[in-house]
């Protein structure tokens, strides 16, 4: 029986987009902004968490922050000298590159650079990521982590058996080397033993300041990590690190939608507010 022509299927989950509306609006914000604060400053976000980006804006709740897309950043400033909004502008634009943003603030060179260096919070390292020190696991029992656990442990790639109901690993094992990507397994590892090899970071690339003056900054200073650690497991329960897992799981599908090249503008609804 040929199908008719009148069987269509609808779509019941059609969301409202985006459009050239709420684009021309930002850029109308964005450049009211601009002649509001005295010093604009743009950074990138190393090991992005979007919790730790909320606490530094409500620290900051005085400036004014825009990470969203970076053409519409671009445009509302002026990519050229003949649409740059304000004298010097558009070289601004020229560093709105991948995870990057825009501070607009009324402190001082000095306080943005002092906060912004010291700004380290550590976090477990996700799978994609590359490895920063070699991480090794001295053979021997594990009591830290029940008997029950011993085949997922194994399944990631650790020579374990049980002895006398205590897990034990039968060799010295190299989690991963200064270097690597990191695998899925891996990353897991590195979170059953407690080692919080990643770190969230913004750093400081350049600084506009409403007299036209454009300044861009050296590379900042990196603290210093051992090459190579020997870690152990912490003491936490099995419940203990599922849960934290799940809250790493849902992170992640929130950074997924803060994508630069697919990401919804989230410039207006994440501003926590105006000096």
């Amino acid at each position: 029986m040929p199908k008719s022509k009148r069987d269509r299927k609808v779509s019941l989950t059609q969301t409202r987009k985006k459009g050239l509306e709420l684009k021309q609006k930002l850029v109308e914000e964005i450049r009211d902004t601009v002649d509001r604060y005295a010093r604009i400053f743009t950074f990138s976000v190393q090991n992005m968490r979007n919790i730790q980006l909320k606490d530094v804006r409500q620290e900051w709740k005085h400036s004014r922050f825009f990470f969203g897309k970076n053409k519409v950043m671009a445009l509302a400033v002026g990519q050229t000298c003949e649409n740059e909004y304000r004298d010097n502008l558009h070289k601004l634009s020229l560093q709105l590159r991948g995870q990057t943003g825009l501070m607009f603030t009324n402190k001082t060179k000095k306080q943005v650079l002092k906060y912004f260096d010291n700004l380290r919070v550590p976090d477990y390292a996700r799978s994609g990521t590359a490895a920063t020190q070699t991480v090794e696991i001295e053979e021997g029992p594990i009591p830290q982590f029940a008997h029950s656990m011993e085949p997922q442990l194994r399944q990631l790639g650790l020579p374990t058996c049980l002895k006398r109901g205590v897990i034990t690993l039968l060799r010295n094992h190299t989690i991963c080397e200064d270097g690597d990507v990191l695998t899925p397994e891996q990353a897991r590892l590195l979170k059953l033993f407690g080692h919080q090899m990643a770190q969230f970071h913004i750093t400081i690339e350049g600084m506009w300041s409403n007299d036209g003056k454009w300044e861009v900054f050296n590379a900042r200073p990196d603290p210093i990590v051992p090459t190579k650690v020997t870690v152990k497991p912490p003491e936490k329960s099995e419940e203990e690190l599922d849960v934290e897992e799940d809250d790493d799981i849902a992170d992640d599908d929130d950074d997924n939608n803060n994508n630069d090249d697919g990401q919804e503008d989230d410039s207006e609804d994440d501003d926590e507010g105006e000096g």
